[in-house]
């Protein structure tokens, strides 16, 4: 999470090019001061709020020095080296933020109808896309980004990516669990029952029947067929899944349900949820 607050690395020519060329309203800024420091002190901070998605004004020099030069060349500055004197006057930095906010329209996490419209966003992608934690965080932050709103801690962002991948989880475990109810009032309690141990056995009925032969012998195949055949006998393929497949929480995970399980609450479903995902995927072509 380095990344995220500061620059790390120098940075490549697309990525001078694409966050630190200065555009016609950072021209308009730049013109109106009269010292190079500050034109070029102004300038990094265009580029480093495109980059970051915020401001670093406590140390707005923290930036690569191929920025500096990048920025000082578009400017027609021949000594880049001018701009160690932008510290000087700390309150500049902070006059130049307010300017640039103003001109490009940045707003805060906590305006109006931001929150509102990124959890909209967030929630959209975790439903419909199989992607993990880091790469939800990394869409959001691009999404803020995009819509010019200033990033916030990077713990509540990390917070908001949790809560809203948990939000999708739930409501997928609920639509699961109510499709495989909807097919059969007894499914729910057939897959359940697969979280057993039989008596004199090591391993889960859900277990046994997740095993592939580990051979191609006559006598291998014939099981495999067996298997096959219990798993089909079992009846999830009856459960209408359509709204919620291809989602993150219909992935094949049924071996976690077996931590799920609490009887008639949230585990309930989820484990209900990942056994009728896990042996749909079971029975399906190549397994």
């Amino acid at each position: 999470m380095a990344a995220y607050e500061r620059f790390v690395g120098e940075l490549s020519r697309s990525e001078l090019e694409g966050f630190f060329l200065l555009d016609g309203t950072a021209l308009d800024l730049i013109a109106h001061k009269r010292a190079d420091h500050h034109k070029i002190g102004l300038g990094l901070q265009v580029g480093t709020v495109r980059f970051l998605g915020h401001f670093l004004t406590e140390d707005p020099l923290e930036v690569p020095w191929s920025a500096v030069e990048y920025v000082a060349t578009q400017l027609e500055i021949a000594d880049p080296s001018v701009v160690k004197r932008y510290t000087e006057r700390q309150q500049t930095a902070y006059e130049h933020s307010w300017e640039i906010r103003a001109a490009y329209g940045y707003r805060d996490f906590g305006d109006a109808g931001v929150r509102e419209s990124l959890e909209e966003f967030m929630g959209a992608r975790a439903w419909i896309h199989a992607e993990g934690a880091v790469a939800l965080f990394e869409q959001t932050r691009a999404w803020l980004r995009r819509e010019r709103v200033l990033l916030p801690g990077v713990s509540v962002l990390a917070r908001l990516v949790s809560s809203v991948r948990e939000e999708a989880a739930q409501r997928a475990y609920r639509s699961l669990a109510q499709a495989a109810a909807g097919a059969d009032v007894e499914l729910p309690l057939r897959l359940r029952d697969l979280l057993e141990v039989p008596e004199g056995k090591k391993v889960s009925e859900l277990e046994r029947l997740r095993t592939a032969p580990r051979s191609d012998s006559g006598l291998a195949m014939s099981k495999a067929l067996a298997r096959v055949s219990e798993v089909l006998a079992i009846g999830a393929g009856a459960a209408q899944v359509y709204a919620v497949e291809g989602t993150r929480a219909v992935a094949d995970r049924p071996g976690r349900a077996a931590q799920a399980v609490d009887q008639g609450g949230p585990g309930d479903r989820a484990s209900v949820a990942e056994l009728t995902a896990g042996h749909r995927a079971t029975r399906a072509p190549g397994r």
